[in-house]
């Protein structure tokens, strides 16, 4: 297993192992994995500039920040759930329906961030956690794939955006509210700098925190953790939840930057999240990676999308090239050597 900054990996039989000789260990493969998004980012950059100059603009970047703020949100909500061996599919669902009931909340309350408005944040981000609860709960106690109990998950989110707009559009007109994408700082929009914020606390969750040490812990190998007198059913319920939030700030960026909801608002970001999460370096097999792991992934997907746009390549190219570029980042961050079927 990789090891993670701040986390202590633990030898056969629960005793620590000096990080050290942990380092010594790691294989030229090993480090040239682990380094391998980042220079897959500066490689796409180079290319796509060398491409067409106009990649390198300011306001292209811009473009791409605006593009990859409700993505990051989500891919790094994905993250801790990968981090712990598992799979979340439920995040289509739980966008679209948090997406709604904030957009409905917020209409309803005034309309107004600087009114009541902003409770309809809290309203979406508490959506969110109890559709991860559920989600959660739904695989540790009835003991179902989670992969398989996120996907029902995520289906019934789709379902009941549906019931609660009736297939229709509900839109956001507030100017505070929309400042999220209008109002530029440094050419950068201001979702961008909310952004960045939302990313250190998930990093100061994920390194300073007992439960994001625990999330490595369960990745590494449930048994030794349970073993080591680790709750491992209750990580991963908080695991889906801590998921759900983030999901719920995805969708609010996303009724920012669109200035409406519906039901189709989560649509895709199953596989762009996912998709960031493996190409930006951690392993689906668990135990590894990290939010600014995630960030890389999230930067890749992004400056491929609108490099193809920029030069002037088919849009069909782009899924295409995507799907190429996962099974290489899986190639180059899982060991078939040692590994049994993925989860």
């Amino acid at each position: 297993m990789q090891h993670t900054p701040g986390v202590t990996p633990l030898g056969p039989v629960g005793r620590a192992v000096s990080t050290s000789s942990h380092a010594v260990q790691l294989t030229l493969g090993e480090r040239f994995s682990r380094w391998a998004p980042s220079l897959v980012l500066v490689a796409l950059v180079l290319a796509f500039s060398a491409a067409n100059p106009r990649f390198l603009d300011l306001d292209n970047f811009a473009r791409i920040s605006m593009a990859a703020a409700p993505a990051l949100m989500v891919a790094i909500g994905a993250t801790f759930i990968i981090i712990m061996g598992s799979i979340d599919l439920s995040m289509e669902g739980t966008i679209s329906t948090t997406a709604v009931l904030f957009a409905q909340g917020f209409n309803a309350l005034g309309s107004s961030l600087l009114g009541w408005g902003w409770v309809a944040i809290v309203i979406a981000i508490a959506a969110g956690a109890a559709i991860g609860l559920v989600n959660g709960l739904m695989h540790v106690k009835l003991k179902i794939p989670s992969f398989m109990a996120s996907l029902a998950i995520g289906f019934v989110g789709m379902g009941l955006s549906v019931v609660l707009t009736g297939g229709d559009i509900v839109r956001v007109h507030d100017d505070v509210f929309r400042a999220l994408v209008f109002v530029r700082i440094f050419d950068f929009p201001l979702m961008f700098y909310v952004a960045f914020v939302i990313v250190l606390a998930a990093w100061f969750i994920q390194r300073n925190t007992t439960l994001g040490r625990n999330f490595y812990a369960v990745g590494g190998g449930e048994d030794l953790a349970h073993a080591s007198g680790l709750n491992v059913k209750r990580v991963r319920v908080l695991g889906f939840v801590l998921a759900g939030v983030f999901y719920a700030i995805g969708a609010i960026f996303a009724v920012a930057r669109n200035g409406m909801a519906e039901s189709l608002t989560g649509a895709n970001y199953m596989f762009v999240s996912i998709t960031s999460v493996v190409v930006g370096g951690t392993s689906l097999m668990g135990g590894n990676g990290g939010v600014w792991n995630t960030v890389v992934g999230v930067l890749i997907v992004n400056v491929i999308n609108n490099g193809m746009v920029v030069v002037g390549l088919p849009n069909y190219l782009q899924n295409g090239v995507l799907g190429m570029l996962v099974i290489l980042a899986v190639v180059l961050s899982t060991s078939r050597r040692h590994a049994g079927l993925v989860k």
